[in-house]
């Protein structure tokens, strides 16, 4: 297993999340995984965090290393997704993986039925 790259996570993103992970507690390897992630990310103040960290409501945009292919979705909570397009939940495998990383950090994307893909942070712009 490759290593993880550090992570940095808002502390108002971590407390809403550990609320709604104590509500799923125990339903989901997602959320036993995200609560991993969460243990190990470095704390800050939204107010504080870099420019280019990946935070809740983030778009995200990546680069498919395995085809070259660019893509955008916006990393949100459960009851966000709803039926549009380019959203991901941060209980999906992959919006739990996406969560704290930053321009440049690449991670292995699981896939339904398929193998994972290798993708790569390359735009990241928060909402205000």
């Amino acid at each position: 297993m490759a290593e993880l790259p550090p992570i940095t996570v808002a502390e108002e993103d971590y407390n809403r999340l550990s609320t709604l992970l104590e509500r799923v507690a125990g339903q989901s390897d997602v959320a036993d995984g995200l609560e991993d992630e969460l243990s190990r990310a470095d704390m800050k103040p939204l107010a504080n965090m870099p420019e280019g960290v990946v935070t809740m409501n983030s778009r995200v945009r990546f680069l498919n290393e395995d085809t070259g292919e660019e893509h955008e979705v916006a990393l949100v909570y459960p009851h966000e997704v709803g039926d549009a397009d380019h959203k991901v939940s941060i209980l999906a495998p992959a919006g739990a993986a996406m969560l704290g990383l930053s321009i440049g950090s690449s991670i292995e994307w699981p896939m339904k039925g398929r193998k994972p893909i290798h993708l790569k942070v390359i735009g990241v712009t928060r909402n205000s």
